[in-house]
């Protein structure tokens, strides 16, 4: 899929070069992409390479809960690239959308919301396998918590979010 997404970011970035990158020390920061707009020089790491659509906010190492991806200080992810409506013709990519989410408006605003990172335990600690409800979260129109209490070993706690949520919220930009 990353040569086909190169063709897209080629076709579409027309205020920004990009870099691939393929270092390995560098992705486990979550850096699959920098994006560099031509004016400034500003640079943006990018995260696309998501197992899903879920935003990792805690895990299990050792017994120890640990901040997942989202709220990991260690991270250098700018934004994360989701990709879907993914379309293929004769075994080749053909097209899809891509929706860039702001990680910093992100936290922000889950912050705002009164969900931060230092309250993971709380909702380990009450919920059950499966979806977890949150006073602040409509399940049905922004998202919800789910915990992989009983099928992962590492646990995770992962935030599920709409996407036309993020984009009505102005956390996510469609790319196209």
């Amino acid at each position: 899929m990353a040569p086909f997404l190169d063709t897209v970011y080629t076709k579409r970035l027309n205020c920004y070069t990009f870099e691939r990158i393929s270092k390995i020390e560098q992705q486990l920061e979550g850096v699959d992409l920098i994006f560099t707009q031509k004016t400034t020089g500003n640079q943006y790491c990018i995260n696309e390479d998501l197992p899903t659509f879920a935003f990792e906010l805690s895990y299990l190492k050792n017994k120890k809960e640990q901040n997942g991806w989202l709220f990991d200080q260690n991270k250098k992810t700018d934004f994360y690239a989701l990709v879907t409506a993914i379309f293929q013709d004769d075994n080749e990519y053909s097209s899809c959308k891509i929706t860039l989410v702001n990680r910093k408006k992100l936290i922000v605003k889950l912050s705002d919301m009164g969900f931060q990172a230092h309250r993971m335990k709380n909702y380990r600690r009450d919920g059950e396998h499966g979806k977890v409800k949150v006073p602040f979260l409509n399940p049905k129109t922004q998202g919800y918590l789910y915990w992989s209490k009983n099928n992962k070993a590492e646990q995770p706690l992962n935030l599920i979010i709409r996407l036309e949520w993020l984009l009505r919220n102005n956390l996510a930009k469609r790319l196209i």
